[in-house]
């Protein structure tokens, strides 16, 4: 053979391999050492058993998160990341609770499964009372109330409809599905949210204030789920001096439904109501976990990834999200037991406050990114700033300029499918060489659409690259989103070691990458707004 194409082909064997073909280069050789640390010498499930059965429920401001806190930052450090560190940002007052007993005294006696909501005050004991039907849908609605509520429990909504399911009750994303969620839809007329989350701020206040001056007894909701599962979010108020209403109970639905039947049926239905809980005042902040990998020729530059920490508290918050805190924390592991040496640094963040609004994230881009003009309207003034109208321009901060990316996993416990672009087409080839090496995990779908209703969404709203990850959805939505059911028994262990590696390597691409990944222009107007619901989440 002559000696030129023996140059010619010695040269192509030294090209190190790239991924599925891309142009974009892919260290195959570091993907398999995060493959074999991740899927033969996983921690993953014991970081969740920690933070599930031993920590408990996560609630923002609760003893419980700070304990969360202060033991993810040791495990940082005991790991060997650098700059294990808790972030501040005010919050509010917290809360927390200890024993909910429920009683029908008549017309008979039984018990009921009742929770209280977030931040509603306790009884101070045993309460008893007649129960009263109420239906408030406006302020309006409270006036052909007054003077008729006290002494009375209240039940505010109808009667639950008992129907089968209309999706699966445990699902994971088929061909069809990816296929699907890969082509791009055109955005449809978007609806503004924030007036309705403002309205439904309003309305509460109203009557939490009506209540408390009219002296009902409490109130009990239905829960929104059927068989016995209890959905449950917040009521009172965290905001210290405002009125934080009466004791408020979510009740499973079946148990509510015959309430309701005994109460148009025209029976006198009586119920006991003991609820201890309890206001944290010490403490108005709320905290971040942030710890680091520190980088080498490019340690100015950062790479993130996040997920929230805290969580409701009718389960231990282990789909939503201890299932994400812990696969930020395991990819962490994996890197720093491979003794890997990124250009750039790497940045792990454990949100709070995500659940009553993104309160940890929007602290922390505020305070290291961009931030926004104060308002000069004294009415915004008078509204929680996180349903203010955004006032612009945008603040640029030096750090700005220096993140690459912000990686999020915030669905509960399924498997990394593939990924969110946001509709950055610059990085979809990046992101599909990435992902080619986990095609026999599963992940492989890289879409310019675009999801909400999570950490990173504050990232992508001051123009730095924000990403969620594409999740199975398993039985996320139907089960354990905010309810009882949230528990380690709904935790899918090789799901979770599936997406820790697919974390890890994310970051590990986004380090070592010559050069930034590229932006979306930067928002100089305010955005279209989200058409989807307040708190939702989907794929």
């Amino acid at each position: 053979m002559p000696r030129q194409p023996i140059l010619v082909l010695a040269l192509l064997l030294a090209v190190p391999p790239l991924a599925g073909g891309a142009e974009e280069p892919v260290d195959l050789a570091m993907m398999t050492r995060i493959r074999d640390e991740g899927l033969h010498h996983s921690q993953v499930m014991d970081t969740l058993f920690h933070l599930t059965d031993v920590i408990g429920p996560r609630l923002t401001g609760s003893p419980q998160l700070k304990e969360a806190n202060d033991w993810t930052r040791q495990r940082f450090a005991d790991w060997g990341l650098a700059n294990a560190h808790l972030e501040g940002y005010r919050f509010g007052r917290g809360w927390t609770y200890t024993a909910c007993q429920v009683r029908m005294t008549a017309p008979r006696v039984a018990p009921l499964y009742a929770i209280p909501k977030a931040w509603s005050p306790g009884t101070n004991g045993p309460i008893h009372g007649e129960v009263m039907r109420v239906k408030v849908e406006s302020e309006k609605d409270l006036e052909q109330y007054r003077g008729k509520l006290a002494g009375k429990i209240l039940l505010f909504n109808d009667p639950k409809e008992m129907k089968e399911p209309e999706d699966e009750e445990f699902d994971r994303l088929s061909t069809e599905k990816l296929d699907k969620l890969g082509e791009f839809d055109v955005p449809k007329e978007p609806v503004d949210r924030r007036p309705i989350g403002l309205a439904r701020w309003r309305l509460r206040k109203a009557v939490n204030e009506f209540l408390e001056k009219e002296r009902a007894l409490a109130t009990v909701e239905a829960s929104a789920n059927l068989n016995g599962i209890v959905r449950v979010t917040s009521g009172g108020s965290w905001e210290p001096g405002e009125s934080v209403g009466v004791p408020a109970l979510v009740m499973a639905a079946e148990p509510y439904n015959e309430l309701v039947r005994l109460a148009d049926a025209g029976l006198p239905v009586e119920l006991e109501i003991d609820v201890a809980a309890q206001y944290l005042d010490g403490d108005l902040q709320a905290y971040d976990t942030v710890a680091e990998i520190p980088g080498t020729s490019k340690k100015d530059e950062i790479v993130m990834a996040g997920a929230h920490l805290d969580s409701w508290h009718a389960g231990t918050g282990a789909t939503d999200n201890a299932a994400g805190s812990a696969v930020v924390m395991e990819a962490a592991r994996i890197l720093e037991a491979l003794g890997v040496k990124p250009r750039r640094t790497i940045r792990l963040a454990l949100w709070s406050g995500e659940e009553q609004g993104y309160y940890g994230s929007l602290a922390y881009v505020k305070r290291h990114f961009a931030g926004r003009p104060e308002t000069q309207d004294p009415k915004q003034k008078e509204l929680p700033e996180r349903l203010r109208e955004e006032t612009w321009p945008l603040l640029l901060k030096p750090e700005h300029a220096k993140l690459s990316a912000y990686f999020n996993i915030d669905n509960g416990s399924g498997r990394i499918r593939g990924i969110y672009t946001e509709e950055n087409a610059a990085v979809k080839p990046i992101f599909t060489a990435w992902l080619a090496p986990f095609a026999d995990l599963g992940a492989s779908t890289v879409t310019l659409r675009t999801t909400g209703s999570t950490d990173h969404v504050q990232f992508d709203r001051v123009g730095l690259p924000g990403f969620q990850f594409i999740q199975d959805d398993l039985d996320y939505f139907p089960r354990t989103h905010h309810t009882n059911l949230d528990t380690y028994d709904h935790l899918k262990r090789d799901d979770l070691m599936q997406a820790s590696v697919i974390m890890a390597a994310f970051l590990y691409d986004a380090a070592m990458r010559a050069e930034p990944l590229p932006r979306k222009p930067l928002p100089t107007s305010p955005p279209a707004p989200s058409p989807k619901g307040e708190g939702e989440k989907h794929n």
